[in-house]
Parts: C-alpha cells; structure tokens; sequence
C-alpha cells in the first residue's frame, strides 16, 4: 500500500542542518497531526538523530505494526511542525511532550 503524505515533496523546505534520521509515525506524516510526543534515545547507526516522534494518539498496537513508522530526515518532520526545532539539540535522555494549545513542550525526563 502506497502512503500518501500530507506534504509534497516540492512542499519540504531546508529548515535545519543536516542533524540525521528520525522515526516517526503515520499519525504524524500520513494524518497531518502534530508532534506531541517525543524522545531521544542512543542512535542505531552515524545517521540516526535518536529522535522518535509521536501524535501522541497512536495505541500500543498502532506502534507495534512496523508499517505505520518509517525513517525521515528529521528536517522533514520539522516541515510538518516547526514547534520541534528549538528542542532538536536536547541531549540524548530527553523526552518532551507538547503542551496542549501551545507550540511549546516541556521536558517530561531529561
């Protein structure tokens, strides 16, 4: 089944550095909802940020079916929310969740 992503390609704008790979959800990049959920873990490989970002709706069962995430720039992910980009330099350890009606999130655990 082929995704259709809620931003075009001609529509993903250089908005970072390159910082490396991410792993985020459908929720997210298929759906159109914002990051309300995200941590930062040790990297699997040179290219890996640590980054996994979530809507924060997704079930236990919706994350454990490997084809509702896949691995994107993490500059593609700020495309689908800039609120992320001030927090992309946390340090491995941090996780964040989004407060509710603002672009702003807080530091769950770091």
């Amino acid at each position: 089944m082929k995704k259709e992503f809620k931003l075009k390609a001609n529509e993903i704008k250089r908005l970072l550095p390159p910082m490396g790979g991410c792993m985020a959800t459908d929720k997210i990049t298929v759906e159109g909802l914002q990051v309300r959920y995200m941590y930062r873990e040790d990297p699997f490989n040179e290219m890996d940020s640590g980054w996994r970002l979530f809507s924060g709706t997704e079930s236990q069962e919706y994350v454990d079916e490997p084809s509702n995430t896949e691995i994107y720039d993490l500059n593609t992910i700020a495309n689908y929310d800039r609120a992320i980009i001030p927090y992309l330099t946390s340090p491995i350890g941090t996780v964040l969740e989004r407060l509710a009606d603002s672009d702003r999130f807080i530091k769950v655990k770091e």
